[in-house]
């Protein structure tokens, strides 16, 4: 544990100060094109996945590319850690995201949110907040764009009952696009509320998508059946790897009930 706790440690600040460096170099964009700062948000992603394989020892293995659609689409993603908020991104012509509104009030970064027609939303807004959100991002996805969304609203432990919220039916019934459902177990490698980073085989499961136009309460049936089943598949290869690493399974998530 102690070369975990040494490697999580430089991974973090190298992980910041990559971040710093990506902030800079994209300070040209913000007179360019959308397309050139979601250029350089891409490989910053890119780049601190490669970071996390060479420092932690972390691999991904991507699952299931060629199932992704080209245009407009819904990618609803399993939600179990921090990862997938900048990890998903590469696979994607226009990605879009929902955010926490306050976050553009960060200096640089909260301008390049709004630069790249990011999507804020006020938590405590209540309904017209959220109604609001809703119909932006009907439009950009309309617009072509493919936006990443978390069904459940917030992360998740690993391995705690599923609470898929109905925002992302009403998103999906407006904008016309097809769903990519997204399994992952990234809770096991980049866990909530801790800094340690954990080797292993960290997997992202792209699922048969979904076509447009199904009733809503059947569309939620339908992602949530098939991300469940397909992020317990893939949990439980994750603990199995990690035993064989650790000689037992780390305590890295806490099931909530």
């Amino acid at each position: 544990m102690t070369s975990i706790f040494v490697r999580s440690l430089i991974y973090n600040v190298l992980f910041y100060v990559l971040l710093v460096f990506w902030i800079l170099v994209a300070i040209p964009t913000f007179v360019m094109p959308p397309r050139a700062f979601m250029a350089i948000a891409k490989a910053w992603a890119t780049s601190s996945i490669w970071l996390m394989r060479i420092v932690c020892n972390t691999r991904v293995d991507y699952r299931g590319l060629e199932k992704i659609p080209a245009g407009p689409l819904v990618v609803a993603s399993k939600h179990q850690s921090m990862w997938e908020t900048f990890a998903l991104m590469p696979f994607f012509d226009r990605p879009l995201f929902i955010y926490k509104r306050e976050l553009a009030q960060i200096p640089f970064f909260g301008w390049y949110l709004k630069k790249s027609k990011m999507i804020g939303v006020d938590r405590d807004g209540g309904a017209r907040s959220l109604i609001d959100m809703a119909k932006r991002a009907t439009e950009e996805i309309q617009l072509g764009r493919q936006l990443i969304i978390f069904p459940e609203g917030t992360r998740r432990p690993v391995e705690a009952p599923p609470d898929y919220k109905p925002g992302v039916a009403q998103i999906y019934a407006k904008s016309g696009a097809p769903c990519l459902p997204v399994a992952l177990n990234s809770g096991l490698f980049w866990p909530r509320r801790t800094f340690l980073r954990y080797p292993g085989t960290l997997v992202v499961e792209f699922l048969d998508p979904l076509p447009a136009g199904l009733p809503r309460k059947e569309f939620i049936a339908a992602i949530s059946t098939s991300i469940e089943a397909a992020t317990d598949r893939i949990v439980a290869e994750a603990r199995a790897e990690q035993a064989t690493i650790f000689g037992r399974v780390p305590n890295v998530a806490v099931k909530e009930s």
